[in-house]
């Protein structure tokens, strides 16, 4: 869900980044650090979008740190502010957080007890950003759950799929319906742990549910890097389809930031080792780095493609804010060295740049589309000179058609714009190398 406003981006301090058509921006830091926290948006009583965190573990990275403190951030103010707390008995992480018709539920979470024991959260926490207060708790989770996949589905029902449930990994999908106050119960994952995960993340497209990477249940809690879809029935919500698709070719994920744009799926973030709340791995390997990444899967061709070189290694997240159809924000996490942040980025994405537009069969007729040793055009194309550009902006082949045929063989797999030019004008059209 994202908001029709206009938005005025006051950014602090002004520092800037690029990567593979993603800007980064720093804004202003939350008031405090925090890690493992739920983030959504919402908009306030004077039509502001803001950006909501809740719960967590502080800067000790200890039992005890782990509380309800929660935050909002006013997007066009550039102002974070200390709400007020869940209303819990007693702190929590992995807790996930969605908004639907402008309410904020928060679900589920964990509990750490002085002993080390760890009690998964029943509850439903739902928050009014116009009144800028908590109502009541919604129904309880019929399976507490914390560290699960949780994503709105037509701004209507919030799917909470698989995670940890006290003791060990669930196949279950439970559906939280906002408008009934109530639990529907989902067609569960297989029980395979190929698709039962804690600190997995995704989105749902369409009808469709995409989570990716995660980790199993076992003596080593080992991450990692599977993609799974789930296509609802839009006639009965319950029904869902479930497969395994290809696994991201950047390796393992856990506790990463998902976010969608369109036909695309992006996780950023994360890291490639299990960890316990305090930054270390529980395969006593030490302290867990974070990734520097944003994954992208783009839906219609089934593929992936890596960004590398993000600016800015992030773990630890529990959420993202939508703040415009191409904006997000992410604050709070764990940094290097297991650091718990309170750095707050503003991160946008140019469709263009990133190579992933939206008419990739647009402008020009190309077939086969993907393709790999060739494309034809069709129509005349005589005489006529010809570009091919990279996603990074870049052109990888240039020349003059005799006839309506390109040799591409040479070209790595990935997005690509063909550029067409004669006396009279320019047409642009995309398409896509498979391998």
């Amino acid at each position: 869900m994202y908001f029709k406003y206009l938005i005025l981006f006051l950014f602090f301090p002004s520092i800037t980044y690029s990567q593979t058509g993603w800007t980064w921006a720093e804004l202003k830091s939350m008031p405090e650090r925090i890690s493992n926290n739920a983030v959504t948006q919402g908009v306030d009583d004077s039509g502001n979008v803001n950006v909501y965190s809740f719960s967590g573990i502080d800067s000790t990275k200890l039992y005890s740190g782990i509380n309800l403190k929660s935050y909002r951030y006013n997007v066009t103010t550039a102002l974070w502010e200390i709400i007020t707390s869940l209303p819990d008995g007693q702190g929590k992480i992995a807790a996930g957080a969605s908004t639907v018709k402008n309410k904020i539920y928060i679900i589920g979470g964990y509990h750490v007890n002085a002993n080390g024991s760890e009690v998964s959260s029943t509850k439903v926490h739902v928050y009014d950003p116009i009144t800028n207060t908590y109502l009541l708790d919604g129904a309880d989770i019929p399976i507490a759950i914390d560290d699960h996949v949780q994503a709105v589905w037509r701004d209507s029902l919030i799917y909470v799929v698989t995670g940890w449930s006290n003791n060990n990994n669930v196949p279950d999908v439970q559906i939280y319906d906002p408008a009934n106050d109530n639990w529907l119960v989902g067609t569960a994952t297989p029980n395979t742990t190929q698709y039962k995960m804690f600190g997995a993340s995704g989105v749902i497209i369409g009808d469709t549910i995409y989570y990716n990477g995660g980790v199993t249940s076992g003596f080593s809690f080992n991450a990692t890097s599977y993609l799974r879809m789930g296509v609802i029935d839009p006639i009965d919500p319950t029904i869902i389809t479930w497969s395994q698709l290809q696994d991201n070719p950047g390796g393992n994920g856990y506790r990463m930031a998902a976010a969608k744009y369109n036909n695309r799926c992006f996780w950023i973030g994360g890291s490639g080792t299990a960890y316990n709340y305090d930054g270390i791995a529980y395969n006593g390997s030490g302290g867990v780095e974070p990734h520097s990444r944003i994954l992208t899967y783009q839906k219609d061709w089934n593929m992936w493609f890596e960004g590398l070189g993000s600016p800015y290694g992030i773990m630890d997240l529990r959420g993202i804010a939508q703040i415009t159809p191409t904006s997000w924000i992410i604050c709070g996490g764990m940094e290097t060295d297991q650091f718990v942040t309170n750095r707050t980025f503003l991160l946008e994405f140019d469709p263009q740049v990133g190579g992933v537009g939206e008419n990739l069969k647009g402008g020009i007729s190309i077939y086969p589309n993907p393709a790999s040793d060739y494309i034809s055009l069709d129509g005349e194309y005589k005489n006529t000179t010809y570009k091919i550009f990279s996603t990074a902006g870049g052109m990888v082949l240039k020349g003059v058609l005799t006839n309506n045929t390109i040799e591409i063989s040479a070209l790595s797999t990935g997005f690509y714009q063909l550029e067409l030019s004669d006396s009279k004008k320019v047409t642009k059209g995309g398409f896509v190398v498979s391998p």
